[in-house]
């Protein structure tokens, strides 16, 4: 295929992880790349923060952990169902976490600003505070963006730009998203001393927890709440899925309100100040919203390609974001290389992908979604725990009975019914 006359031999548009991933990649080849952010700065327009696990960052910032702003390195696992007026949890803690460090709580604003001056230095054109306006096309080929009056032309574009790619869907490669693929999420960012995170969840000064909450804190919507630990702050908030969240006509904002005042959770915000608040759109699909990623001048790349895997344990997608920026990087490199960007010469991308850790999970939890839709999970699990469990703790002088009887007998008054019991099992052990 015949190159136009290009301004650049790729242009990334979208500053977060996977577009600064594949930018800097690209640089260090030697390529000309204009990274184009929306925002006044990269992470200016990004609430978004979290667990991330970050080893495969170590490829492309060989001393990422020194050197990138994280936050706390994660040793401390929290799951936890929520009851209107009672917890269970299991409380995962482990040194191993520690070393070699597994996942880091993360600002983005603060990352993707970090993120942006690597490419910089690495040569990378940065152009912030651009909104992109659409795609320029030459028969069926990508070549360029257009921002206002002004025309970008480039030899590939990657998308980059979240989950609501625009470009993606300009480029015919993604249809609107079912609403089930999607969930809102609700964060806000709680100020605390450091020395009080320290003490009120039991880490230390490098040390941080995660949180993973299911049941009441969504009070019934499909989803879960979160809360993370930062180093003199929290993060914390609710994932709601769309379908449900709208088939149910439930206010997002109250059920956020809800989970920060429930008896498990207020203690642990006690005299933090909100510093930051707001809501985005969360890709939830898994390997179902993956699609189609490349097309003649084009590759899509993170959220914008719908990376992200939610199993119920762990909600990831940065880590994926960073192997797609890899992937997106090697195979733009190899098309340009053989002077071939048309979709075939670019089609070693989604082999890539595939082929890394961040494809073949995606495959393993292929049916995650699936299962986190079933609506005992969000109530009566937690439920049924809760109260098996008030019956082991509750000596009201009534003799004991053993714990299996004791379960059989709170199960028989619960709505989840053995049948119920043992399908969901089945289904969770296949997902997970």
């Amino acid at each position: 295929m015949t190159d136009v006359e290009s301004d650049f031999d790729v242009i990334v548009v979208g500053a977060g992880i996977a577009g600064c991933v594949t930018a800097y990649r690209l640089a260090q080849q030697g390529r000309s790349v204009a990274l184009i952010e929306r925002g006044v700065a990269p992470g200016s327009k990004n609430l978004s923060g979290g667990v991330f696990y970050c080893r495969v960052m170590e490829q492309v910032f060989p001393d990422f952990l020194d050197r990138a702003p994280v936050e706390r390195r994660i040793t401390r696992n929290v799951i936890q169902f929520l009851n209107a007026d009672s917890a269970v949890a299991v409380d995962y803690r482990d040194p191993r976490l520690a070393e070699p460090v597994n996942g880091v709580t993360v600002l983005r604003a603060k990352l993707d600003a970090w993120l942006g001056e690597q490419c910089e230095e690495a040569g990378v054109d940065l152009l912030a505070g651009v909104k992109v306006d659409e795609v320029l096309r030459e028969d069926d080929r990508i070549v360029g963006i257009r921002a206002g009056e002004e025309e970008l032309r480039a030899r590939v574009v990657v998308a980059a730009d979240g989950v609501n790619s625009f470009l993606s869907r300009a480029a015919g490669l993604r249809k609107k998203e079912p609403t089930h693929h999607l969930a809102l999420g609700v964060k806000a960012v709680v100020s605390l001393p450091a020395a009080t995170i320290q003490e009120r969840f039991g880490v230390g000064p490098d040390e941080g927890a995660a949180y993973a909450v299911v049941g009441d804190c969504t009070r019934g919507i499909g989803g879960g709440g979160f809360l993370y630990t930062n180093r003199d702050s929290l993060s914390i908030g609710v994932v709601l899925r769309l379908d449900d969240l709208v088939a149910k006509g439930a206010d997002s904002a109250e059920i956020f309100d809800h989970f920060l005042t429930h008896p498990a959770i207020a203690p642990l915000l006690e005299g933090g100040e909100i510093a930051e608040y707001g809501s985005h759109l969360v890709a939830e699909g898994g390997l179902a919203m993956l699609g189609q990623i490349v097309t003649h001048g084009m590759v899509v790349v993170g959220d914008a390609a719908g990376l992200t895997l939610n199993t119920g344990l762990t909600v990831r997608g940065m880590d994926l974001a960073a192997a797609s920026g890899i992937a997106a990087s090697d195979a733009i490199g190899a098309a340009l290389d053989a002077g071939d960007v048309s979709a075939t010469g670019l089609a070693a991308y989604r082999e890539a992908l595939m082929a890394s850790f961040a494809g073949q999970d995606l495959q393993t939890y292929a049916k995650a979604p699936a299962f986190l839709e079933r609506e005992r999970m969000y109530h009566d699990y937690g439920t049924l725990l809760g109260d098996i469990l008030h019956r082991v703790f509750d000596h009201d002088l009534s003799p004991r009975r053993p714990l299996l009887k004791t379960a059989r007998a709170e199960l028989k008054k619960s709505p989840v019914t053995l049948r119920d019991l043992v399908s969901d099992g089945l289904a969770g052990v296949r997902a997970l």
